[in-house]
């Protein structure tokens, strides 16, 4: 994971952003533990707002969202780890102001001492999605951006996602929710639970852009079948409330949660502590459909509206590394 930094986006909420940050860390750190790069300045600030079991590295960062810009991890079936270090414009020069998060993901694996696979091409973590057995699932509106890499077929990306991933099989939704600023990230929308098992992002209200992005994933995923052939059991949950901040949708979903050790880290967006009101009853049914998904794991939710002023949750602040050997670099 990596520390908040100040951002325009947060305008004059970087305390309020921390603090739920650091409830995420440690909710995260009661199954597993966490690395935490933090900027040199924020460093000891990090380690006591988010306590033991979090090793604080300070590091050259200038966001927080290390789905995207830190490394995927990959195994080798035999015990052994590396890293893939995909190529990062900030979400298709979203933002213009210079940045060393692209060296995050190379700065991570020198700093394990573990293989780096090097991608020749642009990609956020956030904008794929995988069941660990050969599928994959991501967006059409993401990957085929222009601004991300100009000119690449759908056929392109299967070739490198063979190549670099082991994926069998690619699963193309259409587009990602309003409201959000990497312009089509998956990992808002749909996810695997499982091999088999999919989570969908649901919306309701046929005057919301959102439902019909939800009827046209729905289509996609029912007619899909995962890399052996099978068909997909395809589990809703009811998008969270309408909130803005800054005068600008949020891009709020229970979908974008993080799977530890024993537990699932996931979201709650009305009073924190619970309570009555529509918002809370999506909270609980959200909670209830994860317990039932996922009943060999604990469920804890964390209040997470402020980090979602950012333009992302739980999942995108995230990054999860394998137990094993670190293969050793080239």
């Amino acid at each position: 994971m990596a520390w908040p930094c100040p951002d325009p986006l947060l305008e004059d909420a970087l305390d309020t952003v921390r603090t739920s940050f650091a409830g995420v860390v440690r909710a995260i750190a009661r199954f597993e533990p966490v690395t935490l790069l933090a900027g040199p300045q924020d460093a000891e600030v990090a380690a006591a707002l988010c306590g033991a079991g979090v090793e604080v590295v300070p590091a050259p960062i200038t966001d927080a969202w290390m789905r995207d810009f830190g490394p995927t991890f990959v195994v080798d079936g035999a015990g052994g780890v590396a890293g893939v270090d995909w190529m990062f414009n900030s979400w298709g020069h979203t933002y213009d102001e210079p940045t060393h998060d692209d060296d995050v993901a190379q700065l991570i694996l020198s700093r394990l001492g573990m293989r780096r696979y090097a991608a020749p091409f642009i990609l956020e973590g956030g904008s794929i999605h995988v069941d660990g057995q050969g599928t994959l699932m991501t967006t059409e509106q993401c990957l085929l951006d222009p601004r991300r890499n100009a000119g690449m077929t759908k056929a392109d990306f299967e070739e490198l996602f063979a190549a670099y991933l082991g994926v069998r099989k690619v699963i193309w939704l259409g587009e990602g929710l309003e409201g959000d600023d990497t312009h089509g990230h998956v990992d808002i929308v749909s996810c695997f639970a499982r091999p088999g098992v999919v989570l969908l992002h649901r919306c309701d209200d046929q005057e919301d852009p959102n439902h019909a992005v939800y009827q046209d994933n729905l289509r996609r995923l029912q007619l899909a079948t995962d890399a052996d052939g099978k068909p997909l059991e395809i589990i809703t949950i009811a998008q969270p409330n309408h909130a803005e901040h800054g005068g600008k949708r949020m891009d709020l979903s229970y979908i974008n949660f993080y799977v530890a050790n024993g537990g699932i880290i996931m979201s709650a967006f009305g009073a924190p502590g619970g309570g009555a009101g529509s918002q809370g009853a999506l909270d609980r049914a959200a909670f209830e459909t994860l317990r039932r998904v996922f009943p060999e794991r604990e469920v804890v939710q964390v209040h997470s509206l402020d980090i979602f002023r950012g333009g992302g949750g739980i999942h995108c602040i995230t990054q999860q590394q394998p137990v094993g050997r670190p293969l050793p670099p080239f």
